[in-house]
């Protein structure tokens, strides 16, 4: 600085009070809004104020909360208590609940009443009271913060009301999917002389239309059919490639004695249907069943990547029978299909099932039921039942901790000779 240089201040003397560094034009403004009174702070706050006596007589209140409730100041103070501002409800929620605990705490936050304005309109509001103590910790007064909570509430009850229609509109899929699942099922098993049979569909989500089906008709020359399969996924694509199997494998079967015939008809059907990127395609047990001259039926499966039936026989011992080397259907033009035969002896008793069944959790190691358990349990059945089978099988997945996928169950007995008649003459 030069000689000829005057400084803005002298040494030691301060800044106008309100001054705002780089301030400029607004500067008084903004310093006259620095020093409203307390009292104008209080007045015209954006939420309501106001001090009761420790019997809850108001003794002092804010403009804002009277303009809220539509009162004049001389109509509360001195005549009024807080509890008569509230609805029967908040009154005896606050004689109940409230005033006890701020007695006891010296402060309680956030609770949601409501006022009763001058009009007998309803006020929603958020109230925090806290005790003013002198210096020798006795109680004096009680100061109580009021919060408009109208913006809030209407807030909540938009949500509750999209809550409960989403809550009607998950019941009415949920009623879509039981209804079209039931169509994906035979209303009823077919009576085979000779033969008991049970199923069972276990719905892992109602949520969710499953893939598994299963179906036992009649054809030609006394032989019988059925079949239980698993498409891939869930939902109405999935929905449409179980009708779409169900009915396939029924008109194959008229037309094709040799079951992986009728398995090969399925898969030529499923890769000709166009899908884009849904994935079309399945694992199916199919079974051709004629009556044996020692009794009981011969059964010939073909397996189409499905699991293995499992045959619990009348000596108490139990096996699969594999279908091995049986390809997924609907994958490629020309899938293998593997077949096996069998005899369900008078007291055996033939178990078809998908895999929600070995893949549902457990707590044992390794997380999913597995195979070889499934194995140990069906030993640990026979001799059994198609009806036993199917109860013991419906107990197990109850008791699994997690079943990801739904779970069909077909059984097939044949009786031994005097439990048929016993059956017929009953």
């Amino acid at each position: 600085m030069t000689s000829g240089d005057t400084p803005d201040r002298t040494p030691g003397r301060p800044r106008d009070r309100g001054a705002v560094p780089g301030g400029g034009e607004g500067t008084g403004q903004v310093s006259a809004l620095l020093e409203d009174s307390a009292e104008d702070l209080y007045e015209n706050a954006p939420c309501g104020y106001l001090s009761t006596l420790l019997d809850g007589q108001i003794a002092k209140i804010n403009r804002t909360l009277l303009d809220w409730l539509g009162y004049r100041r001389e109509d509360l103070v001195g005549r009024k208590r807080f509890a008569d501002l509230l609805t029967v409800g908040g009154k005896l929620y606050h004689e109940t609940h409230f005033a006890p605990l701020l007695r006891l705490q010296g402060e309680v936050s956030g609770i949601a009443l409501e006022m009763k304005a001058a009009d007998g309109s309803r006020l929603p509001v958020l109230v925090t009271s806290a005790l003013k103590r002198d210096s020798d910790g006795r109680p004096l007064l009680i100061r109580t913060t009021v919060f408009d909570a109208r913006d809030r509430r209407a807030y909540e009850t938009e949500l509750l009301r999209a809550r409960q229609e989403a809550d009607r509109e998950r019941e009415r899929l949920q009623r879509l999917a039981t209804t079209l699942q039931r169509t994906l099922l035979p209303p009823a098993l077919e009576n085979v002389p000779g033969l008991d049979v049970a199923a069972h569909y276990h719905i892992a989500s109602v949520d969710e239309v499953g893939g598994d089906f299963y179906d036992l008709f009649p054809l030609t020359a006394g032989t019988w059919g059925l079949f239980l399969g698993d498409v891939c996924g869930k939902g109405a694509a999935a929905a449409a490639v179980t009708s779409l199997a169900r009915y396939t494998l029924r008109a194959a079967a008229v037309y094709h004695p040799d079951p992986a015939a009728v398995l090969g008809n399925l898969n030529a059907v499923l890769n000709h249907e166009p899908h884009g990127e849904d994935p079309r395609f399945c694992t199916v047990l199919y079974g051709l069943l004629t009556p044996a001259d020692r009794g009981g039926f011969h059964i010939t499966l073909a397996g189409g990547g499905h699991p293995p039936a499992v045959l619990m026989r009348a000596d108490g011992s139990a096996d699969y029978v594999h279908t091995p080397g049986g390809q997924l259907l609907g994958v490629v033009p020309d899938a293998d299909i593997a077949t096996a035969t069998v005899h369900v002896a008078p007291g055996d008793t033939l178990l078809l099932y998908t895999d929600g069944l070995t893949e549902a959790h457990t707590t044992t190691a390794g997380g999913r039921y597995g195979d070889e358990a499934l194995l140990d349990f069906a030993r640990s059945l026979a001799p059994t039942t198609a009806q036993e089978a199917i109860a013991a099988v419906r107990e197990l997945l109850d008791s699994f901790d997690k079943v990801d996928d739904d779970t069909a169950l077909l059984a097939i007995t044949a009786p031994r000779p005097g439990r048929e008649e016993a059956r017929e003459a009953g």
